[in-house]
């Protein structure tokens, strides 16, 4: 029997030992009253903690405990959470309960390269993690049976710091294990678990750690052991390592490591669900652990297709991995042959139709070993459709059997607590427990404009003075140049029409695309009367020099006295800024290249906050747009180099539509025409756009029938 080490808070009292229990589970990042009670214990330890109930209590003194005690109201608030979370986390029941009785531990298996879950968990580089990390948490709430596999990278992703010239640089920061909500997994001996990568030699292990994540339990693989090899023990050290072969023997250790500490942890019969190509070859460890227990060659390969689920993220090109085949040669000569393969069969599972001598790419290993397959949005469902249809030559492209379910987010944890509040008040207590019917949401009408407004303004003040904050601790901490601090958001004015752009930099997201005109620029930032300000974040891959001098160029920008101080760069963008932001900006920008954004999320976390999307028609934004919730601009298909005419569609819109309505108010100062766009932003989108709806989609479009194949 494999058992979990909880953490111990020497000075928490017996009386409030759920604190202790609540922090070694991820169900307080989504649930207020949770992050209250560690909040209402010392508002100045919590901030200082970073939010993070592990390191706030591990340096937490029994006196300040004692003084929670002798209150009744704390108490009583406590009595209430911890039942709530026992409710919710220990219940026998699950969505297939109707279906497949006799169901018991965890029907799907979920892969992942990252998961974004909470900034004291850095274990994410963008879209693809958050999206993983809502999966998680809906999956906890709708009690699907679910575990969930990926890396613990103790270096995390990026730190990112800005240098005097504007260029980015990268910082390490070694996590702290002992001061997250993450637990060794032990055996029964008191050691760690320590799982061996099967066919590698040098041999090559991993440390098997867990998340908590409500119901679901998130096992993180970490080579960073003494009993590897030097040069294996930075495989799992942080996010999208270096050249080619770093990132095989990764995806090696993700893929068939993680199929085999599921085989280690008893966890056997299965539906597996890839999140995009870096897992793939855990589809084919399964197959060998089937032909290890009996299956014929022909037997394993159906019962694996037809128990698994293939998610694609990306229709850039140069976002599948495809390895070398002298590499696969040098890592699974010995690996095949257990398949009943030989070298040019196996090469054969990851070579694309139409290019079969660029090497083994790892999306057509997914797509030829998956019976289930899909896109994330209705745009990209037809792109993808495109790019992979020479899998099956025989049907025609639109028949190619890659669906689509559009991505979500999870609603409780994109929802601004002061927001939810006037929900309750407005749609009813119950609204968050139905928040996918589009019922619900017409009672967002009824919200008095005023209230609304008042809302959106205090969150859009607590960000700029967020983001002042974090400028000032930089300057205090690094003396930084003056110039540093202004372009760090120290002129923010919230009065001041603001637009929000923060995603990653690559070249094709377009970041510089509205100083296309500099001169018109310069026009709208410093009118008198309405003037505009954009605060961009982001970071650009340590590899992506091009993306760098994209970033460079805007935070140069921000600098520059000809803009009037209303360009701000935040700098070292993540899941905490991201929170700020998408509750406090007053438009969400998002201008990439069609067809490029599969999906995109940060506009629907922005849209259920009250701020509208102002987009390039493409990824979820064609699906979401009514005409009358948020604006669009340019054309979903254009010859040739489209920037320029984008940029003027883009100035135009600005200038004419979206400037007059902000700035257009009643005798209160409230903005009533912008108000009404904000509330059918929220109407017409929460409800569609949810991670809710999106795994109701997974199960009854691919798991229900999966597991009718186990």
């Amino acid at each position: 029997m494999i058992t979990i080490r909880e953490d111990v808070f020497p000075n928490l009292p017996e009386r409030l030992k759920g604190l202790e229990e609540m922090a070694n589970n991820m169900w307080w990042s989504w649930h207020p009253a949770a992050r209250n009670l560690y909040k209402a214990l010392n508002r100045i330890a919590w901030k200082e903690s970073g939010h993070n109930p592990v390191r706030m209590l591990r340096e937490f003194p029994r006196s300040l405990c004692e003084t929670a005690m002798r209150n009744p109201e704390y108490l009583a608030l406590y009595d209430r959470v911890l039942d709530q979370f026992h409710r919710e986390k220990d219940s026998e029941d699950h969505c297939f309960s109707e279906n497949f009785s006799g169901l018991c531990g965890e029907a799907v298996a979920f892969f992942s390269a990252e998961y974004a879950l909470h900034h004291s968990l850095p274990f994410y580089a963008g879209g693809l993690g958050f999206l993983a990390g809502d999966y998680l948490k809906e999956c906890s709430d709708l009690k699907v049976p679910l575990v969930a596999i990926g890396f613990m990278y103790p270096e995390g992703y990026v730190h990112q710091r800005i240098r005097e010239d504007g260029w980015q640089e990268s910082m390490d920061e070694v996590l702290d294990r002992d001061a997250a909500s993450i637990s060794r997994v032990l055996k029964n001996s008191g050691e760690q678990l320590v799982v061996r990568i099967p066919f590698m030699d040098p041999p090559i292990y991993v440390a098997v750690w867990k998340v908590a994540v409500g119901r679901i339990p998130l096992y993180l693989m970490d080579t960073d052991i003494e009993i590897n090899d030097p040069w294996n023990r930075k495989i799992s050290c942080r996010l999208y390592i270096g050249g080619l072969e770093e990132r095989l023997r990764q995806e090696i250790v993700l893929g068939i490591g993680g199929a085999e500490v599921l085989n280690t942890l008893g966890i056997h019969q299965t539906v597996v669900h890839l999140n995009e190509g870096h897992p793939a070859f855990a589809l084919l460890e399964l197959i060998r652990q089937r032909m290890e227990r009996g299956m014929t060659q022909e037997e394993a390969f159906r019962s694996v297709r037809s128990t698994s689920i293939f998610t694609t993220h990306t229709p850039v090109p140069a976002g599948h991995d495809v390895f070398p085949f002298h590499l696969m040669e040098k890592y699974f000569s010995r690996y095949w042959p257990a398949l009943g393969m030989d070298h040019d069969s196996f090469m054969r599972l990851g070579m694309h139709p139409e290019q079969p001598a660029e090497g083994f790419n790892m999306t057509v290993l997914a797509l030829r070993l998956t019976d289930f397959h899909n896109a994330v949005s209705r745009r990209h469902g037809e792109v993808t459709r495109r790019m992979w249809q020479s899998l099956w030559p025989e049907l025609p492209v639109e028949q190619a059997p890659i669906d689509h379910i559009t991505n979500g987010i999870h609603v409780p944890t994109w929802i601004e607590p002061k927001m939810e509040l006037l929900f309750n008040r407005y749609l009813g207590k119950d609204w968050l427990a139905e928040h996918d019917q589009e019922e619900v949401w017409k009672k967002i009408a009824d919200i008095p404009d005023s209230e609304l407004w008042q809302t959106h303004y205090w969150l859009k003040v607590k960000l700029i003075n967020t983001i002042r904050e974090q400028i000032r601790r930089r300057w205090v901490r690094d003396r930084i140049h003056s110039s540093l601090v202004l372009a760090g958001g120290t002129l923010l004015d919230p009065y001041v029409l603001t637009l929000g752009f923060a995603r990653r930099f690559a070249t094709y997201k377009r970041a510089d695309l509205i100083f296309h005109s500099l001169e018109r620029l310069k026009k709208t930032l410093g009118n008198r009367w309405r003037p505009v300000q954009i605060i961009f974040a982001g970071k650009a891959h340590p590899d992506d020099d091009a993306g760098k001098q994209v970033l460079q160029r805007i935070f140069n920008a921000a600098r520059d006295p000809e803009l009037y101080g209303r360009i701000a760069f935040v700098e070292d963008y993540g899941e905490q800024t991201a929170q700020y932001m998408v509750h406090g900006v007053d438009v969400w920008l998002n201008n990439p290249l069609p067809p490029m954004e599969a999906s995109g999320t940060s506009g629907m976390k922005a849209a259920l906050n009250g701020v509208p999307h102002l987009s390039i028609p493409d990824g979820w934004w064609l699906e979401g747009w009514n005409g009358h919730n948020g604006w669009t601009f340019g054309k979903e298909e254009m010859e040739g180099s489209r920037d320029q005419a984008d940029a003027e569609d883009f100035y135009r819109i600005l200038e004419e539509t979206i400037v007059p309505l902000f700035y257009m108010t009643d005798a209160a100062g409230t903005p009533k025409d912008w108000v009404r766009v904000m509330k059918e932003s929220i109407r017409s989108n929460a409800p569609r756009f949810s991670t809710r709806r999106m795994v109701k989609e997974y199960r009854d479009k691919f798991y229900r029938k999966a597991l009718k194949n186990v």
